[in-house]
């Protein structure tokens, strides 16, 4: 069997491929945004492809891709089962709620009078959010009725950018704070300099427009629980929520000791991994007033680094592994099995 492997600086590339030399696996390096990607391809029973969300090209191709290549019968990482709700949080709404998820509870709404109406009747504060983004770049704490109509007469009539920058900059400054290396300095002094110059997915991708999104906010969170399954396979950490804010994702702030994850949520995300047949997937959780475990978010790929220090993982019993573990090569075992 041979892989084709699209490399990506700071992706899972990476690792696939110091897998592929350290195992003897035959691989090839291709090119998804070239025209004649699937004669890239022809002699390769595998693509490995790991893009996210802020890749304006594949956000434009990626899924059509990946469905023509599955339907000629070659794998491909992601599959399309793992990845058509990715970075569609309307999308998975109606998967999560579809299956039954213990999932937060979601409004949705396409019209702006039906929208305005909701909110009169609603109580806040609620949670608005836009279908896209990662590392609550979109996400905000809407306090009172006023703050929630302003916000559906912009979703209808003028619409958001895809990333927010002045966001950005206030979430890598609180991060900075924290830790005050080489490289948080170099992160903080780009998301300065995007105060000025929009990025390409701003650019290229235009306004989120025509929608509201609502999610009912659970007060007294300090922190959420990751957990990624890949295959029958899951591993977790703890991230506390940024100082004075109610997001946890992006913080920076970790976690890793494994008496303090929840392992309800380990639980209810390897059931759900099973169920719906994805390779590899992330899941948010945070805890209503009783308690209980809440999903508020899915996602097919994660920062890599973030999970190196995690002392073990969980198999599909549940049963705790404590030895270290590379998820990329699961990823690899798993398709040529």
């Amino acid at each position: 069997m041979k892989l084709a492997i699209c490399h990506i600086e700071n992706s899972f590339s990476e690792r696939w491929i110091k897998y592929c030399q350290e195992h003897g696996i035959e691989y090839k390096l291709v090119d998804c945004y070239a025209n004649d990607i699937i004669f890239q391809l022809e002699n390769c029973q595998v693509l490995l492809w790991n893009w996210n969300d802020a890749d304006y090209k594949a956000k434009k191709f990626a899924k059509q891709l990946i469905y023509s290549l599955e339907m000629i019968g070659k794998k491909v990482f992601p599959n399309k089962k793992t990845c058509w709700h990715y970075d569609d949080k309307v999308g998975q709404k109606y998967l999560l709620e579809a299956i039954g998820a213990p999932f937060i509870e979601t409004f949705v709404f396409y019209d702006k009078q039906k929208a305005l109406e909701w909110v009169n009747t609603a109580s806040f504060p609620k949670v608005f959010k836009l279908s896209v983004g990662s590392a609550a770049n979109n996400v905000q704490l809407v306090h009172n009725k006023s703050e929630a109509k302003r916000l559906v007469i912009k979703a209808f009539n003028h619409g958001f950018a895809q990333f927010n920058r002045f966001v950005s900059f206030k979430d890598k400054y609180k991060i900075w704070k924290i830790n005050k290396n080489y490289n948080k300095t170099m992160t903080l002094l780009r998301a300065f300099a995007r105060l000025f110059v929009p990025t390409q997915l701003e650019t290229l991708m235009g306004k989120e427009i025509g929608y509201a999104y609502f999610q009912e906010f659970i007060p007294n969170n300090k922190y959420d629980i990751r957990v990624v399954t890949t295959g029958k396979r899951a591993f977790a950490l703890k991230r506390l929520c940024r100082e004075n804010d109610f997001r946890a994702s992006g913080s920076g702030v970790i976690v890793y000791d494994k008496d303090q994850i929840d392992e309800r949520c380990v639980q209810i995300a390897l059931e759900i991994s099973q169920q719906l047949e994805v390779q590899s997937l992330a899941y948010d959780f945070v805890f209503d007033q009783r308690g209980n475990p809440k999903i508020i978010e899915i996602s097919y790929t994660y920062a890599m680094e973030a999970y190196d220090k995690c002392e073990g993982y969980w198999d599909e019993n549940c049963q705790w592994n404590a030895k270290k573990f590379s998820p990329q090569g699961w990823i690899i075992e798993d398709i040529i099995k």
